[in-house]
């Protein structure tokens, strides 16, 4: 809307990561779907600097994301990862069982994905949520939006007569409620909060940890 709205948003973010993950500057957060930067920007002023990791796989972000915030802040990281998607990264490597982060074992704390599952396949959901498990430290903690609803099929892309008119491909993969939740406890994990339609766009935040953490 404009810059002090998006300042704003992005300390509010960062908040997020404090409030929920009682994120400090000794924690180390990996930010999926980092856009143009502004979770780092938001970390950057209600924070200082952390050990961050920021991926996406659009180049033009990245670029921009290493040259005006990694050049002043090098404990800030940012990675292209060129993996395919209809929506933002069609000419991408489509992942497949082998897929896995460049990261060690256990080594992040917090995960954050702002209007990632949003806009990518179940395919790429679940490939993400199982090599999480490998990265995310016993007690680490994982947020993330998506659009979810009751009493819809299992998952819906750009679907009719939902609250918002979709654009283009991948503009809305809504999930049912329980369908997501069986798929996450698939995968290791314990649902910590969950609420409905309070993130933008209408989607809502889920919040994780490992079930054994």
């Amino acid at each position: 809307k404009d810059d002090n709205f998006y300042l704003k948003s992005a300390e509010k973010e960062a908040k997020r990561l404090i409030n929920y993950f009682q994120c400090t500057q000794q924690s180390q957060v990996l930010d999926v779907g980092c856009g143009q930067g502004r979770l780092p920007i938001g970390i950057l002023r209600v924070i200082g600097d952390i050990n961050y990791i920021g991926i996406d796989v659009d180049k033009k972000s990245i670029d921009w994301c290493k040259r005006y915030i990694q050049l002043k802040h090098p404990s800030f990281k940012f990675k292209h990862l060129n993996l395919h998607n209809e929506r933002y990264n069609k000419n991408g490597i489509k992942i497949d069982e082998e897929f896995c982060f460049d990261l060690a074992e256990n080594s992040v704390d917090i995960i954050y994905l702002f209007s990632v599952f949003s806009h990518t396949t179940e395919e790429d959901l679940r490939a993400y949520l199982n090599d999480f498990f490998r990265i995310l430290d016993k007690r680490g903690k994982i947020f993330f939006t998506a659009f979810v609803e009751n009493d819809v099929p299992n998952i819906s892309i750009n679907p009719e007569s939902y609250h918002l008119k979709c654009s283009g491909p991948l503009h809305i993969v809504r999930y049912n409620k329980d369908y997501l939740f069986s798929a996450i406890a698939e995968y290791g994990y314990s649902i910590l909060n969950f609420t409905h339609r309070t993130e933008t766009d209408g989607q809502s935040a889920i919040y994780l940890c490992k079930k054994d953490g």
